[in-house]
């Protein structure tokens, strides 16, 4: 491979390149699409992955959220259409017979799945949010920001306390957030009742359960305010990583079926939402993304690859005399193949660099417009320079296994014919 290095081989190249820009241009326009486009596509499934992630960090994805319904088959001579109830006593029942389940977080609220919400005031101020009866190891499946106090504790939840974690929206409704106005230790009246404000979250628009018009109190306030006892409105249940999440689903069901004495085959008595399976799909979406923009990506450039040997074809049919005219004057097949070769692969890298730069200035244009927004699920769009790196290689070397027809043509060209031909 001395041709490498020679000068009147680069010259050569440049000259032959010149000598037909417009071909050459539009050639490299297959290639360099292709990896354009495959660093675009890629980059942009990623920005999707990680705006997924950041909208659903500090929220337990692997979780199902249960409650109580009706029940629609008779069984053991209780008839059907009985309303169910959840009870405390299942958070030591359910964790008990399912080693898979890592922890559990009830919840009741006002304001959810339907229900109607709670009148809040301050000040002459009225307005209706959700009111949630809560634990502290609530946060642990939807992590708020706090954007002033702390979130409900232990002394809060064994003292039936007062105290309320309130939206940024509420919080702004009750008081100046253009002062930054500090609310903790102020009262808000819920149902009548006086709360001290410990908390204000915020929450992200994307992801997650809860929202800014949203309030938390201690469960056991919630439990004497409504006269509700141990009964329970959900089950937030986050189960190990390793578990699987369908099974856990069922036996939960299971159990709470034989110990409230419903029909194993009743479906409706208690009702459930999959959060990990829903999430599962989403993940399986992106990776399907993903891989789908390898495959357009690598049949784009396939194509640009291919199109570069037909150029080179005529390329070389239009140099026919002056390839003869080098093989009499002592030029080995060698050295023709070799430089076919090297412009094939010169066209090729040229056209996939310029692609790849294309690409990443499209990505640092989309990441500076998409950075501080939290609407649409997208962030931090970075690619995998592996993978554009072997997709690189891969295009040089499919440069260099289509270039091998242009090149085997110039060397079958017989010098006497070559120096006949006009």
């Amino acid at each position: 491979m001395k041709i490498i290095f020679k000068i009147d081989t680069w010259q050569e190249i440049y000259h032959s390149l010149r000598n037909n820009k417009l071909r050459t241009f539009l050639t490299m326009i297959g290639v360099g699409w292709g990896m354009f486009l495959f660093v675009a596509l890629l980059g942009a499934a990623k920005g999707l992955e990680n705006g997924f992630d950041k909208a659903f960090s500090g929220f337990a994805t692997n979780s199902i959220f249960l409650w109580a319904q009706n029940t629609t088959i008779p069984y053991n001579g209780f008839p059907k259409g009985r309303k169910m109830d959840l009870h405390l006593s299942d958070l030591e029942l359910l964790p008990r017979k399912i080693s898979q389940i890592d922890y559990i977080s009830p919840q009741s609220s006002r304001g959810k799945f339907g229900s109607p919400g709670e009148s809040f005031s301050r000040n002459g101020k009225n307005a209706t949010y959700t009111l949630t009866g809560d634990f502290p190891i609530g946060n642990k499946i939807s992590e708020k920001k706090l954007i002033f106090g702390r979130y409900i504790n232990d002394a809060d939840i064994n003292g039936n306390k007062n105290v309320i974690v309130i939206g940024e929206e509420i919080y702004k409704n009750f008081f100046d957030a253009k002062k930054n106005e500090d609310p903790i230790g102020k009262s808000i009246t819920v149902k009548g009742i006086f709360f001290n404000v410990i908390g204000v979250f915020r929450v992200k628009k994307t992801g997650g359960p809860d929202n800014d018009q949203a309030a938390f109190i201690p469960f056991t306030t919630y439990s004497k305010m409504y006269n509700e006892g141990d009964k329970v409105g959900f089950f937030a249940i986050v189960s190990k990583p390793d578990a699987d999440l369908n099974v856990v689903e069922d036996e939960v069901k299971s159990e709470l079926k034989a110990k409230y004495n419903v029909s194993p085959d009743d479906t409706n008595a208690f009702g459930s939402f999959n959060l990990g399976k829903e999430f599962g799909k989403l993940t399986g979406f992106l990776t399907g993304m993903q891989i789908l923009t390898i495959v357009v990506g690598t049949l784009t450039i396939l194509a640009g690859v291919i199109a570069i040997s037909n150029i080179l074809l005529i390329t070389v049919k239009e140099r026919t005399k002056e390839i003869g005219i080098r093989r009499a004057l002592g030029a080995k097949p060698a050295e023709v193949r070799n430089q076919i070769l090297l412009e094939s692969v010169v066209i090729t890298l040229t056209s996939g660099i310029l692609g790849f730069i294309f690409g990443i200035f499209l990505l640092m244009i989309v990441d500076m417009f998409t950075r501080n927004q939290d609407t649409f699920p997208f962030y931090n769009p970075t690619i995998n320079y592996g993978q554009v790196f072997g997709a690189m290689a891969i295009m040089v070397i499919l440069g260099l296994i289509i270039g091998m027809i242009p090149a085997q043509r110039a060397v079958r060209i017989r010098p006497i014919e070559a120096l006949r031909s006009e």
